[in-house]
């Protein structure tokens, strides 16, 4: 799964992106614990996320970008299977060691 945050502006937009892409019912929030749960819960967990446009995002909702970079590194653990990359080479967030082999590798959207 791809996931373009380039047009994001804000938080709010932030959100409903991960909303739509990730499939959350509508009746779903729109805040981070809403988004924890559809990449942790055991249904329609993707394998793997690839974030774009990373670059967008800081410049365009740096508040944004930075609260989805910190739920990445601090939630890592918790993915499970589901690899998650953010773009550039230093910001692969590889799921536990049960996790795909591979997810060290560069993920480089440049």
């Amino acid at each position: 799964m791809v996931i373009d945050v380039g047009a994001v502006r804000d938080d709010r937009d932030l959100h409903a992106t991960l909303q739509r892409e990730l499939g959350s019912p509508s009746f779903c929030g729109r805040n981070w614990s809403a988004f924890h749960d559809a990449v942790t819960g055991p249904v329609g967990r993707p394998a793997e996320i690839r974030f774009t446009r990373r670059h967008a995002l800081e410049r365009r909702a740096p508040r944004s970008a930075a609260a989805l970079r910190e739920r990445l590194t601090r939630h890592r653990e918790t993915f499970g299977r589901c690899v998650v990359h953010y773009d550039d080479a230093s910001g692969v967030f590889p799921g536990p060691a049960g996790g795909p082999p591979g997810g060290h590798g560069a993920s480089g959207d440049r």
